[in-house]
């Protein structure tokens, strides 16, 4: 298994390389698996019907929007955990504190130990495309298989930054600054 990339001669059209072609790493996506064709391979691998299958997927989607939306950080089997949360701006005084300071909601999604453990083992194939389409190269990977946190921990570690705790930060408001992984909102109980 290998993860395929491209890198294309590009013109930029803004920042310090304005006008100037760099290549540019993209990955190759085969195409879009849809959900009956994930089902039905579900399916023949667990020996159930594939009725049976689609019940339990749309129950299992049922739940972990329902739960996540209760404020829950879910796990997903076999891939990690998710969540939602906010991205926000601090304030300096608790007056200042409202729904206007929510800059944007996200989905923060937790990988396990075993997808982060598969992902460094897996290699990386580079193909090189001059301007005109043309392969000037390929790339084999060589680096150490090193995989980042993402979004959800840009520090490194195993805490996120910015009080992005499951349970909803560490502050009641959910804690973080603007560019920071503010807290998941606290569940109404």
């Amino acid at each position: 298994m290998a993860i395929n990339l491209k890198a294309r001669e590009t013109l930029q059209n803004v920042g310090d390389y304005k006008g100037k072609y760099r290549y540019v790493l993209g990955t190759e996506i085969y195409n879009r698996l849809s959900e009956q064709k994930v089902i039905q391979e579900a399916a023949l691998r667990s020996g159930m019907s594939r009725g049976v299958m689609q019940a339990a997927w749309d129950a299992a989607g049922d739940v972990i929007r329902a739960w996540a939306t209760e404020g829950h950080s879910v796990a997903i089997p076999g891939l990690g955990t998710m969540r939602l949360g906010v991205r926000a701006k601090s304030v300096p005084s608790v007056n200042d504190v409202a729904t206007g300071i929510i800059t944007s909601r996200r989905v923060i999604f937790t990988p396990s130990t075993e997808i982060k453990r598969e992902l460094a083992d897996t290699s990386i194939n580079i193909t090189c495309y001059d301007r005109s389409g043309k392969i000037v190269k390929k790339v084999t990977s060589s680096d150490s298989g090193n995989v980042e946190d993402g979004d959800n921990n840009p520090g490194g570690g195993n805490t996120p930054s910015g009080g992005d705790t499951p349970s909803g930060g560490d502050t009641p408001s959910g804690g973080g600054t603007e560019g920071e992984g503010s807290g998941a909102l606290e569940p109404n109980i």
